[in-house]
């Protein structure tokens, strides 16, 4: 497994990785990272098949959008926001603290030139920024609770919509989950999404393997010592 979406990241998880864990906002930044490691991992002699790319997903589920809407605000609510702004600090290197949490983000105070600049995290906030021009406080909403990975509320059917759209997109193999909290988030997923992946055929009815690389449907890597073995005998 890597996690990680710098240019070094990429060169790293392409030439030796078998799953990659990473964090993207938008549909369109999926399917271009998405793309670009299968086209290096050709590079490397590898099927793009031997790598299963592999997006966080933080989903508010709710009977209704409504009522998915209310659950994600009820988290929002919980979030400190001196912790909140510490940790956006580590992220993007400015200490926003004395700033008017509903006030713009100030993006010329971020200075993408660093050597912060290529770490893959800090591009995902400021994508956020440039494109989303939220205020401090929702800047930081977006981040509490998945880190910069996708946060998306609604139905069970809306869920099971976009996971579709992604998959079939190009923009993922599968999906990290990582319910907003445990064990409750996780259950909803299971019991309402789970099935409705299962109707359209996008998710396994058993499990027909005892280890994470059968479930990902990985073959088994051949020992780097077969060669040897195979020489001296």
């Amino acid at each position: 497994m890597q996690a990680g979406a710098s240019d070094d990241g990429r060169a790293f998880a392409a030439r030796f990785a078998e799953a990659i864990f990473t964090a993207h906002q938008t549909l369109e930044s999926a399917k271009a990272f998405y793309a670009d490691i299968k086209r290096q991992a050709r590079a490397f002699d590898r099927g793009p098949e031997e790598i299963k790319i592999l997006p966080g997903i933080s989903p508010f589920i709710g009977s209704t959008q409504a009522e998915a809407d209310r659950l994600q605000e009820e988290f929002n609510e919980l979030i400190q926001p001196e912790y909140s702004l510490t940790q956006l600090r580590q992220m993007i290197g400015v200490d926003l603290t004395g700033y008017d949490l509903d006030g713009p983000v100030p993006r010329h105070l971020i200075d993408t030139a660093s050597a912060r600049g290529a770490a893959s995290r800090f591009k995902l906030v400021v994508d956020i920024v440039d494109r989303e021009k939220p205020t401090i406080r929702q800047l930081v909403q977006r981040l509490a609770g998945a880190r910069g990975h996708w946060v998306i509320a609604g139905t069970p059917e809306k869920i099971a919509d976009n996971i579709q759209t992604w998959f079939e997109s190009g923009a993922a193999d599968g999906f990290n989950v990582m319910p907003p909290w445990l064990p409750g988030g996780f259950d909803v997923f299971a019991e309402q999404v789970v099935p409705i992946l299962r109707k359209r055929g996008l998710f396994r009815e058993d499990y027909t393997g005892t280890t994470l690389r059968e479930h990902y449907g990985l073959a088994r890597p051949a020992s780097i010592y077969s060669n040897a073995v195979k020489a001296i005998a």
